[in-house]
């Protein structure tokens, strides 16, 4: 059970859910409208594919053009002057078990234009590289882990709990505040790295009119395309980012990076599996609408209500499909079938109907085709498990006790999920 001041703070980054469930929002099963998904494996010209190949160098480009239009937006590549900096590098620290690392990226070469910082925990006296989570988190790295060597971020910030920020600034009143979200010597100790950024320091979850954060590197010269870059693209691209500073580093397996993200950034952390092949493994926690819950059946938060609750989450294509799911051309089990043949984890709380844990669980399902194309199991359920019993293929799914949140039971099975599908000792 969290405590109350992590309650507290917590209510930002739970706004999709909290902002208010209305009465006026469907949760009967009953009530879903009809629909018929869009079959991952017909092109859009009708052709089967009925081959490996046919999905990779056909279907999967087709369908990845989809969620750049109509969804995510289109990002840029790797910023040609981008360079890394390392601030902080302390071996045997914290009882002596975690070697701590502070990483900033330099997205223009310097220290004076939009940087991020990852914090990077690995386990003392590792034998080579380590496997490694990589995730974003909602207030900044000083706040994972009651660790007083961890930088407070240099970025903006949104101040909820009374002294935590001082215009709009963090301090010392929030290190350690979300440490429930986090089991760091859990997770160093089954022998992985974890690494995470602070989500504001790539752009601030507001609508700025894509002016702040890394989208300074690219001004708006003329009007905003309606197929540009939101906000989740942003976080997903800063991810890449990090990625390339990962392959990097020699302490650091870059073979065996699973990203995982929460809430919005649960919806991040799939995007950014789908646009960029490098990360071995995706995680989705409680991601919703947007992530992984299927749109057209417009349970708990749809499509119209998370375009006019946050405008600036996806590119303005996506507002065409507000009250008119069945029109777009895509639906989430493509984004989880982006992922294949690599293995992908969905996450659904019980008391979490706002993101919709059925419809997670049938992205999920109907992107087994897909998987079964490489000769893989997929998700193994064919119905939707009962409460806190993992499945686990090389799709994983669970919908666990409790509300919308990360906690230990989650990243239990995150953990079982890594240990079988990225084995230390293998390349």
């Amino acid at each position: 059970m969290n405590s109350t001041p992590w309650l507290a703070a917590s209510l930002f980054v739970s706004m999709s859910t909290l902002i208010a469930q209305p009465k006026s929002f469907n949760y009967d099963e009953g009530k879903v409208p009809k629909f018929t998904l869009p079959d991952p494996l017909v092109m859009a010209n009708g052709a089967p594919v009925k081959t490996v190949k046919d999905w990779e160098t056909h279907r999967r480009p087709e369908i990845l053009e989809l969620f750049k239009k109509e969804m995510y937006g289109r990002a840029p590549g790797k910023p040609a002057k981008q360079s890394y900096f390392v601030l902080t590098h302390h071996k045997n620290v914290l009882g002596g078990k975690i070697d701590r690392k502070q990483v900033e990226v330099r997205f223009a070469g310097t220290g004076k234009g939009p940087r991020m910082t990852i914090l990077i925990y690995l386990p003392a006296r590792a034998k080579g590289p380590v496997p490694t989570f990589l995730t974003l988190n909602f207030r900044g790295n000083h706040t994972i882990y009651p660790d007083p060597a961890i930088r407070l971020t240099h970025s903006w910030v949104r101040g909820k709990v009374k002294g935590e920020t001082k215009d709009n600034r963090a301090t010392e009143n929030g290190r350690g505040l979300a440490k429930s979200r986090w089991p760091v010597e859990t997770i160093l100790a089954r022998g992985y790295a974890l690494a995470t950024i602070y989500y504001g320091d790539i752009d601030p979850d507001f609508d700025d009119g894509w002016e702040n954060g890394v989208h300074a590197l690219y001004p708006q010269t003329q009007k905003r395309k309606p197929d540009e870059w939101g906000s989740i693209a942003t976080w997903a691209w800063g991810l890449s980012r990090a990625m390339d500073y990962l392959e990097t580093d020699r302490e650091i397996d870059h073979k065996r990076v699973a990203v995982m993200g929460h809430s919005r950034l649960g919806k991040t952390s799939l995007w950014a599996g789908a646009a960029d092949p490098r990360f071995a493994l995706v995680i989705s926690n409680d991601s919703g609408c947007g992530g992984a819950a299927l749109s057209r059946r417009a349970f708990g938060e749809t499509v119209q209500r998370i375009n006019t609750s946050f405008p600036h989450w996806f590119c303005g294509n996506f507002v065409k499909y507000n009250a008119n799911e069945n029109a777009c051309p895509i639906d989430q089990h493509q984004l989880i079938a982006l992922m294949a043949p690599r293995p992908v984890y969905i996450a659904s709380a019980v008391d979490d109907r706002w993101a919709d844990p059925k419809g997670e669980f049938l992205a999920g399902l109907h992107a087994n085709p897909v998987y079964q194309l490489y000769g893989l199991p997929g998700l193994p359920a064919k119905k939707q498990p009962p409460l806190d019993t993992p499945s686990m293929g090389t799709i994983g799914y669970h919908i666990r006790t409790g509300r919308h949140d990360v906690t230990k039971f989650d990243w239990a099975a995150y953990l079982k999920f890594a240990d079988k599908h990225l084995p230390r000792g293998k390349k």
